[in-house]
């Protein structure tokens, strides 16, 4: 995908669907200055070109995820095939290729820790698979996937799930189609994704493809926490190359995950970090292919 040229407008336009990504376009025309239809095709253009997708995001909770997990996996001869054997689990969320003595690397999601420990032992016992590393998630400090958010105030049934399905999808989807699907009215479909917007069940949110804005090579990193090590979080965690940021039990105190327009670009990104105060910097990766799973 080749790079989209982002100007203030547009970037406004990201920044307002980011907070809410169900905004009307009346609404979002009068925060970014525009008139609704020239607001519109900015949006349209911005999907169309594959930069931007607004979707759903559950809480860990609704879909059952109790257990969120990074996994760095050791191998026997080839990579790829113990890959795309753990990809094929059903506790995988996402299953990648990456530079270094630890080859594939996965996020794992299980409903307890007991359901995380299965699956691990189900990683280790893949053919090639000589050994796995877990670092279990305590606190997702940045992801627009993965919420820490507090537990929803609302118990979805089978109906609210289906519609959170829907907005995972697509989080701009209009009621009256999200009715036709489910077999309810414009008006009871409404009701009921206000219910669960609200009550933290789901958020709908823009997700901007890094590739889109020259941030095409990823990179991992994990990091042990030393004195002021808290205020190094809390700047990581607003670098624009941050992409995933977590606090984790294991052989590190973080695991995070960054996007940058070229392999020396996420290098001098891994000296910043080697760089902060509190942080000591454990391991480094490059990212070389995703085998399963959206970034």
């Amino acid at each position: 995908m080749s790079a989209v040229e982002l100007d203030s407008l547009d970037a406004a336009i990201v920044r307002e669907l980011r907070a809410d990504g169900r905004l009307p376009f009346e609404t979002l025309a009068g925060r970014v200055g525009l008139s609704r239809a020239a607001t519109r095709l900015r949006v349209r253009r911005l999907v169309d070109s594959g930069a931007l997708r607004v979707v759903g995001v559950p809480h860990p909770a609704v879909r059952d995820v109790g257990a969120p997990a990074h996994l760095a996996v050791a191998v026997r001869g080839g990579a790829r095939e113990a890959a795309e054997a753990l990809a094929r689990l059903p506790e995988a969320a996402q299953v990648g290729l990456a530079s270094g003595p630890l080859p594939v690397r996965a996020e794992m999601r299980a409903h307890d820790l007991r359901g995380l420990t299965a699956a691990v032992e189900r990683v280790r016992a893949l053919p090639g698979v000589r050994g796995a590393d877990t670092l279990v998630y305590t606190d997702v400090v940045k992801d627009p996937r993965l919420s820490s958010a507090p537990p929803p105030r609302v118990r979805p049934d089978a109906v609210d799930l289906r519609l959170v399905g829907l907005l995972e999808a697509d989080g701009r989807m209009s009621f009256a189609d999200m009715a036709g699907r489910v077999g309810l009215s414009a008006g009871a479909v409404r009701t009921r994704v206000m219910r669960l917007i609200r009550g933290g069940a789901v958020r709908v949110t823009a997700l901007l493809d890094p590739g889109a804005v020259g941030m095409a090579r990823y990179g991992g990193f994990t990091a042990r926490l030393e004195e002021r090590g808290g205020a190094a979080v809390a700047e990581i965690t607003g670098w624009e190359h941050t992409r995933f940021l977590a606090r984790c039990l294991g052989g590190a105190d973080l695991v995070g995950v960054v996007a940058a327009g070229s392999v020396p670009d996420l290098g001098a990104v891994f000296e910043r970090l080697r760089r902060l105060p509190g942080v000591a910097v454990t391991e480094t990766w490059i990212r070389l292919e995703s085998v399963s799973g959206a970034d």
